[in-house]
C-alpha cells in the first residue's frame, strides 16, 4: 500500500514515515505543497497523511484535500494538525478528510487508524483474516500457517496483504508493482515475491489468471 505523507516538520516526518515504512507501506514523504502535487500524480495513493499549517499556507493540507477530491481521488485522507477547535475539525472533514488526529498524538494510534482507514475501502473490514489454514492478523502483521507462525519479508507482507484486502480482484503485475513496491521496483520482481509467497505458505495462495495475478483460493 502506497502512502502520501505531507508534513514540513522534519522530526515528526521522519518518525510518521518511518513508522510507516516499519509497517511495509510505501511511503512517500512530502515537505511543501508543489512536493506533495508531483508525488500524487506520480504514485497514485492508497491513502494520505496531510498536516495542515504549512509554511507556504496555513490551510495548506485543507486546500491539497479539496484539489485532489476535486480531481477525482477516491482514497483515504486523514489529516494531522494541531489546530483542535471543532470549527477545523469540521472544516476538514466537508472538504474531504476520512479523519482527524490532533497533534501531538502517539504513532500506535496513527498505525491504527491508517489500518482502519484502509480497511474501509477495501473488500475485507476485519483485522483477522482466514482462508482454510491461513490466518493473517494484519493489525499485528502475523501470519500462521495450518497453526504455525510463518516469517514474512516487509515486501513478502505487503503482497499478501494486497491480494487478501481485495479478494475478488485481479492486479496485473504493473498495478501489483506499482502498489506494493512503488519504489522503482520492475515487474520482473513481482514475479519473485509471488514465487517467494507460494513457497512460504502454499503453492496456490496466489493464482496467476488472465490479466496477472488474484487470491488464492482455500488449499
Amino acid at each position: 500500500m502506497q502512502v502520501l505523507l505531507l508534513e514540513d516538520e522534519p522530526h515528526l516526518g521522519r518518525a510518521v514515515a518511518g513508522a510507516l515504512a516499519a509497517q511495509g507501506y510505501g511511503v512517500r514523504w512530502a515537505r511543501g505543497l508543489e512536493e506533495a502535487r508531483g508525488a500524487f500524480l506520480e504514485l497514485e495513493p492508497d491513502l494520505m497523511v496531510l498536516d495542515v499549517r504549512l509554511p507556504e499556507d496555513p490551510d495548506g493540507g485543507f486546500r491539497f484535500a479539496e484539489e485532489v477530491r476535486e480531481a477525482g481521488y477516491k482514497g483515504p485522507i486523514l489529516f494531522l494538525t494541531a489546530r483542535d477547535a471543532l470549527g477545523d475539525r469540521i472544516q476538514g472533514l466537508d472538504l474531504g478528510g476520512d479523519d482527524y488526529l490532533v497533534k501531538p498524538f502517539h504513532l500506535e494510534e496513527l498505525l491504527a487508524r491508517v489500518r482502519a482507514l484502509l480497511r474501509r475501502v477495501s473488500e475485507v473490514k476485519e483485522s483477522r483474516v482466514r482462508l482454510g489454514g491461513l490466518e493473517v492478523d494484519l493489525a499485528g502483521r502475523a501470519v500462521f500457517w495450518e497453526g504455525r507462525r510463518v516469517d514474512l519479508s516487509l515486501k513478502e507482507f505487503a503482497l499478501l496483504e494486497l491480494f487478501l484486502l481485495h479478494p475478488s480482484r485481479v492486479f496485473s503485475p504493473e498495478e501489483v508493482a506499482e502498489r506494493v513496491f512503488g519504489d522503482g521496483e520492475k515487474v520482473g520482481a513481482v514475479k519473485v515475491y509471488v514465487h517467494y509467497l507460494r513457497q512460504k505458505l502454499y503453492p496456490g495462495v496466489v493464482r496467476t489468471v488472465p490479466g496477472g495475478y488474484r487470491l488464492g483460493d482455500e488449499p
